[in-house]
């Protein structure tokens, strides 16, 4: 087995342990609660809508439940030849980003982040939101771009996932 691929498939694995971790009834797919649980989980408080519009954003098939093939499908690469990459749909990370992006004009102020977190039930101390601030605003213009808050955040699941990040 290759490297990337030894690497995928412990990735694999490790997504299959957190997955079967939060599938309360043991029937093979995520329901709304089990969902919100993982989240709180990884430090995430999301409020009903957005929940509800992540579950309908990942859930392919439509049944209201994410499989195990949906999260995979919502967080791995389909490209198996790059498997050292995560990729997250832009589509879904548009939506997100629109969510903090307020007052629509394609950033996010330092005000909108500490907004939205307030709002997801995380207020942000003064330090914290600093440093997210300057972790994410890497052309340091005071704003988060999409481009920026796309590459914090697959940062992040890449993170979470174990997987390298170049």
């Amino acid at each position: 087995m290759a490297t990337g691929e030894a690497i995928l498939s412990e990735q694999l694995k490790q997504l299959k342990d957190i997955f079967m971790r939060f599938d309360m009834d043991s029937d093979g797919s995520l329901t709304q609660l089990e969902l919100a649980a993982l989240l709180r989980s990884l430090g995430l408080k999301p409020v009903g809508d957005q929940l509800h519009s992540l579950l309908s954003s990942i859930d392919a098939n439509s049944n209201g439940k994410i499989e195990f093939d949906e999260l995979v499908s919502a967080l791995l690469p389909d490209d198996l030849a790059a498997p050292d990459e995560i990729f997250i749909n832009q589509e879904q990370l548009l939506e997100v980003f629109r969510s903090f992006d307020r007052d629509g004009n394609g950033f996010i102020s330092a005000a909108e982040l500490a907004g939205s977190m307030a709002k997801m039930g995380h207020p942000l101390t003064y330090r914290e939101l600093s440093e997210m601030m300057r972790e994410a605003d890497t052309n340091g213009d005071g704003l988060i771009s999409f481009s920026e808050f796309a590459t914090i955040m697959a940062r992040s699941a890449a993170d979470f996932l174990g997987f390298p990040f170049a």
